[in-house]
């Protein structure tokens, strides 16, 4: 499979989606399989066990291929493709949660459903981004038609906002506890997976406006609330027509510029201060208890200097509303 994922951190230029190839099943493996799979009865064929578990998610959670792909040939014209397990996952879904992208390619192709979700709304999308399995999410991009970027889980998140929470997670682990440096590295390698799941998903259209259905917020507010500067300056960059509406949309009543100012220190707080401000924020705006950025500072110096950076804020004229 010819996919790596992106090497260098965010911000930086934009990932190139490189054309997903995957090769044939091993043409003997999968006639052995075919024969197999052939010869099972109906009732064996469609049997569940405890966890309603077909064979079809048991070969596609094991990385079977052949199996797989015989099974699914067989099930198609049974409607039993989509068929569900106890968590509401489809055969597909478990291909994408065991990071087999072979496998997803294949149930695509035999006419899986992308769009299906589990028992919490995620999709193959979803689940992808969520993991930062860059590679299953670029072959669901390159095969899933049509295809909804901005669907929502239960939770109200488009699969963006799950890669830049997942993103947030990692960053979160970083900061709170020693690691050893195998576990530093594994947690960066993580952090490239993610980013480039990032940048596939708005390569392929999906909106940096597009608001979580519960409080309201942006990939702007996520970002800002977790101190995650390098994805934050990423986002403010993609901001294609410099619009202040995006860096100073609300949520809950705040700005991201609210949320920053009552940021830790520890949660690179001046910087996110200074980078939302050049990018347009206002520090006038009030939320809803009436205060502005400058009232949610916290006391003492770290607070002061973030005081004295809102005082001076001044809205970039050259940013236009839209």
């Amino acid at each position: 499979l010819p996919y790596q994922p992106s090497s260098s951190s965010l911000p930086g230029p934009p990932l190139v989606p490189v054309p997903i190839s995957i090769p044939e099943p091993a043409p003997q493996e999968l006639e052995d399989a075919r024969r197999a799979i052939g010869a099972l009865p109906i009732e064996k064929l469609l049997l569940e066990d405890e966890d309603n578990d077909t064979i079809l998610h048991i070969y596609a959670a094991k990385g079977l291929r052949a199996h797989t792909l015989a099974a699914a040939e067989r099930m198609k014209p049974l409607r039993r493709l989509d068929a569900k397990e106890h968590r509401g996952k489809t055969p597909l879904l478990v291909a994408v949660t065991a990071r087999q992208p072979a496998i997803v390619h294949d149930l695509i192709q035999a006419g899986a459903d992308v769009n299906a979700v589990d028992n919490k709304g995620h999709s193959a999308l979803h689940l992808a981004a969520t993991y930062g399995y860059a590679q299953v999410l670029q072959v669901i991009l390159s095969l899933a038609f049509p295809l909804d970027l901005e669907m929502k889980d239960f939770e109200g998140h488009s699969p963006l906002h799950c890669a830049v929470l997942a993103h947030n997670s990692l960053l979160r682990e970083q900061r709170g506890q020693a690691l050893t440096e195998e576990q530093h590295k594994g947690l960066q390698q993580q952090s490239r997976e993610l980013e480039s799941c990032i940048h596939l998903l708005v390569q392929s259209g999906a909106s940096i406006y597009s608001r979580d259905v519960k409080s309201n917020k942006t990939v702007l507010h996520y970002t800002v609330q977790d101190g995650n500067i390098s994805l934050l300056r990423y986002f403010l960059e993609l901001n294609p027509f410099k619009s202040k509406d995006f860096v100073n949309n609300k949520a809950h009543g705040n700005t991201a510029l609210h949320m920053a100012a009552a940021l830790p220190r520890d949660k690179n707080q001046k910087e996110i201060v200074q980078l939302l401000l050049e990018h347009g924020a206002d520090p006038s705006i009030r939320n809803l208890d009436n205060d502005q950025p400058i009232h949610m500072a916290p006391p003492g110096k770290a607070g002061d200097q973030v005081r004295h950076l809102l005082k001076r804020g001044k809205v970039t004229p050259a940013l236009i509303s839209c």
